[in-house]
């Protein structure tokens, strides 16, 4: 046998190439850590390129754990995206890596549809678990071709985008008071996301400018606000949590009283499109919003350019039928 049991744990005793390639011996303190090298020794020292490579017979679910060794737990929302995996493996059966194949996600994903969820969610899932064989594949921990790799994503229909007018704007600070009307002023005034706004501290807030930290996309943004807006904020407090009596569910059932006919699911997040959205129709400049906002790519900013007042206006100025009107 390949894995021996000795007084100090489990001895892995293997030579992967045949009787006459190199020797590999290595201890282990438990029977699976010793049971995990013998596999990786198996996949990575097999150097006959010609010879098809073993079925990879591990549990998808094994996948996933060393997803989360090697790069998971690196990454902010690493344990909620590890739930999301394990979740989906369950729903799946429990295959093991060779059963993950087009065809088998192809029916998972037709399966999730008609549970009803949204065609962005099962792409996330898309994502999520294409994520961890491209993860694995780069590091050298799995030796097959990436399954996923050449499954299109669901083509999603462009949402529409609600924001609140300046009416809109005036009743909700008018329903709202105490913290649930400073946090949702500071959102319309910095596009912060709620979370990004209910969780600052006063160390965040100095001299008229608020640091967000731990944001979506990992990296800190610093907004300036005006120096009323910034004493409102911090009166008597001098350190810690800015927020500490926050109602996300009332400020929700006012925002739906107000403007009923929004999109479905926006909720609070209207705050910060209301933002992003008046701060175009009032000539504001693509390229500072998004350093404002905090988007890693400008193709997501520019979800707002239709807002801008001289939004595609050069159509008007340069077409040919133009020129032929004025020349005329």
């Amino acid at each position: 046998m390949s894995i021996k049991s000795v007084p100090e744990g489990y001895l892995v005793d293997i030579r992967p190439q045949g009787r006459d390639g190199k020797r590999i011996r290595k201890r282990f303190k438990t029977k699976s850590e010793a049971q995990q090298f013998e596999r990786w020794v198996i996949a990575t020292e097999h150097n006959k390129e010609w010879v098809d490579r073993p079925a990879d017979n591990r549990p998808l679910s094994e996948l996933i754990d060393l997803w989360w060794r090697y790069h998971g737990q690196t990454l902010k929302s690493g344990e909620v995206a590890r739930k999301k995996l394990q979740k989906m493996d369950a729903r799946m059966g429990y295959p093991i890596a060779r059963q993950v194949t087009k065809a088998l996600f192809s029916e998972y994903r037709a399966m999730r549809l008609q549970a009803g969820r949204l065609p962005n969610t099962v792409n996330h899932e898309h994502d999520l678990l294409g994520g961890v064989f491209s993860v694995l594949i780069e590091l050298g921990h799995y030796h097959h071709a990436h399954p996923l790799k050449d499954i299109k994503k669901i083509k999603l229909v462009e949402r529409a985008m609600g924001y609140l007018t300046q009416a809109e704007i005036s009743d909700v600070l008018t329903a709202l008071s105490n913290d649930n009307l400073k946090v949702v002023k500071l959102c319309l005034a910095t596009g912060a996301r709620w979370s990004e706004a209910a969780n600052l501290r006063r160390e965040d807030v100095l001299a008229s400018r608020v640091t967000y930290i731990n944001t979506k996309n990992g990296k800190n943004r610093t907004v300036p606000i005006s120096a009323e807006l910034c004493r409102q904020l911090t009166n008597g407090v001098n350190r810690g949590p800015l927020f500490r009596d926050l109602d996300y569910l009332l400020v929700r059932d006012v925002i739906k009283s107000v403007a009923p006919d929004l999109p479905t699911g926006q909720a609070v997040h209207v705050f910060r499109h209301t933002f992003a959205s008046h701060f175009m129709m009032s000539g504001g400049n693509i390229l500072a919003l998004q350093k404002i906002l905090g988007h890693y790519n400008i193709q997501q900013t520019m979800t707002y350019a239709h807002f801008a007042p001289d939004y595609l206006s050069d159509a008007v100025r340069f077409n040919p039928l133009e020129n032929l009107l004025s020349a005329a």
